[in-house]
């Protein structure tokens, strides 16, 4: 969103809903919010024109995909030069095996979340691709115990 858009109650009332459920259909979404149906569309399709509703998508279980395991990594590089940390984000968003990526303020440099089916999985992508990276200073692998609340 380039430009900040002006969001009422209804507007945050339709968002509310569509995250609950993206597969309402436009007389139900409208009749949970208190609109007729015409109204509660224009109102959608402004939200996806500006930007706020930026696509739809369905919601997989990572265990049916083999990815059953997921493994938060931080990463320090060693290297300070654009080229390097440039090459060192276009090689580790190649991978398949990697579900989120950010660059960090401070210290780590980088957060990777990664899906893989098991720790088997786990160890060959760490040592095979991740760890052999020329950037790379220190990796630091964090294992979920429990998942208290995701909103993806």
């Amino acid at each position: 969103m380039g430009n900040e858009v002006s969001l009422d109650a209804t507007d945050r009332e339709i968002l509310f809903h569509m995250r609950q459920d993206g597969r309402l259909t436009n007389v139900e979404l409208a009749k949970r919010v208190g609109l007729t149906p015409p109204p509660c569309l224009r109102r959608v399709k402004r939200l996806e024109e500006a930007g706020v509703i930026t696509g739809y998508r369905a919601v997989i279980d990572p265990a049916a995909m083999g990815r059953g395991l997921e493994v938060l990594v931080d990463v320090e590089i060693s290297a300070q030069d654009r080229k390097s940390f440039e090459k060192f984000e276009t090689t580790v968003s190649s991978y398949e095996e990697v579900i989120e990526f950010r660059r960090m303020y401070g210290r780590p440099d980088y957060f990777i979340r990664v899906a893989v089916a098991d720790h088997a999985a786990y160890e060959t992508f760490l040592t095979s691709k991740l760890s052999g990276l020329p950037a790379v200073l220190r990796l630091t692998s964090h294992l979920t115990m429990k998942k208290i609340k995701a909103e993806d």
